[in-house]
């Protein structure tokens, strides 16, 4: 029988994976993702993610919720409306976001999401 184990978020890190998000509409960001736990359905996902200044398009298909630990972000949604989150702020993104994220101090966030089956 296997038994499930409690994932400590910073400890023993997963492999880094390192990119550029799509659609980049200023500055040259990279992000950071160590994610620490997928569960066995492929829809639930949490972790670590960091990003270096810039902005870019988001379509949000997936929940997520976002713990910010170090920096300053805005997102802006397709109607102008804007949101300023900094270091110890929390916030959900909800499917069907869309607009910008923009990375304006460098961060780092803890993130949790929800991606639901597509049919």
């Amino acid at each position: 029988m296997t038994r499930s184990r409690i994932v400590r978020i910073g400890v023993n890190p997963p492999e880094a994976e390192t990119g550029t998000p799509s659609c980049v509409l200023s500055g040259s960001p990279t992000t950071r993702t160590l994610n620490y736990y997928t569960d066995p359905g492929q829809q639930f996902f949490s972790g670590i993610w960091e990003s270096t200044p810039g902005k870019w398009a988001v379509d949000y298909v997936e929940e997520e919720f976002c713990a910010l630990v170090r920096g300053k972000v805005i997102l802006t949604d397709a109607d102008g409306h804007a949101e300023t989150f900094e270091e110890g702020d929390a916030f959900i993104i909800p499917a069907g976001f869309k607009g910008s994220w923009e990375t304006v101090e460098p961060v780092r966030k803890l993130y949790v999401i929800y991606e639901p089956k597509r049919g």
